[in-house]
């Protein structure tokens, strides 16, 4: 039997990168799992190439009637949700004097609102159901200290991890389990534009960013999606059935706590 058999699954921004891998591992471990993103032609590319046991479903978490057209896809057809990841996020940086409030809302927009609108539409739905459910929120290595570049970035993964908190204290009586995973520097194709945006903020040459970061981490490396993907089907999975309002650092090593 395999961890996740008859499961269903949503995961946001899950077309590429890390929510991809996380998809990939859920169907290998015998879920249903809904490609939830803004880009529908890439949900549904991606969808394809899992197999059958995903599908794609067009998802703006900024938007409420999003979230919840989302929700009831899924439902209808799967027939439940009992997995949810808030994968979704954007990246800015900046001086700390050089922030835009544009930059600020749309980052909060996503990262936080979204993060939070769609862990309570899903914990809303597995209420309903009544079995319970597992909400994974995803949290940062920037979550847990601030960095001079990243303000506004280091600030929205901060409140991940207080959200993951205070809505597993309340929705445990559910069996509902709600917890998050820290990852570090995690590479693909988003490290480019990255790197060219601190190329610009620290006059470095391209790629010097990106090299002085793997070299940076203790494990010597960056994570690549299939690093994450034991703790996202750990979390999933009935043997974190009394683990409630974490945050796991999968990060080789950069943070300790």
């Amino acid at each position: 039997m395999k961890r996740l058999d008859g499961k269903s699954a949503l995961i946001t921004g899950s077309a590429r990168g890390i929510g991809l891998g996380f998809a990939e591992a859920y169907v290998r471990e015998g879920a249903t799992v809904a490609i939830a993103d803004i880009n529908l032609d890439a949900a549904t590319k991606a969808a394809n190439q899992i197999g059958a046991a995903a599908y794609a479903v067009q998802l703006d978490v900024t938007s409420q009637d999003s979230i919840d057209t989302a929700i009831e896809t899924v439902v209808a057809k799967a027939g439940k949700l009992d997995i949810a990841i808030n994968n979704a996020a954007l990246f800015d940086a900046a001086e700390t004097v050089d922030i835009t409030r544009a930059s600020y809302d749309k980052l909060y927009a996503v990262n936080v609102a979204g993060t939070l609108f769609t862990m309570q539409a899903a914990a809303r739905q597995m209420i309903k159901q009544g079995h319970g459910g597992k909400i994974i929120n995803m949290a940062s290595q920037a979550g847990r200290r601030g960095e001079p570049l990243v303000l506004v970035y280091c600030s929205t993964k901060a409140a991940v991890i207080s959200m993951t908190q205070s809505a597993g204290l309340n929705l445990i009586r559910h069996g509902i389990n709600v917890n998050a995973i820290a990852p570090g520097v995690v590479d693909g194709d988003h490290w480019e534009h990255v790197d060219a945006m601190f190329a610009k903020l620290e006059g470095k040459k391209p790629g010097q960013k990106k090299a002085e970061v793997a070299a940076s981490v203790p494990a010597g490396r960056f994570a690549v999606p299939a690093d994450l993907t034991g703790m996202a089907v750990f979390l999933a999975s009935a043997d974190s059935d009394y683990i409630v309002s974490q945050t796991y650092n999968v990060d080789g090593g950069q943070w300790m706590s």
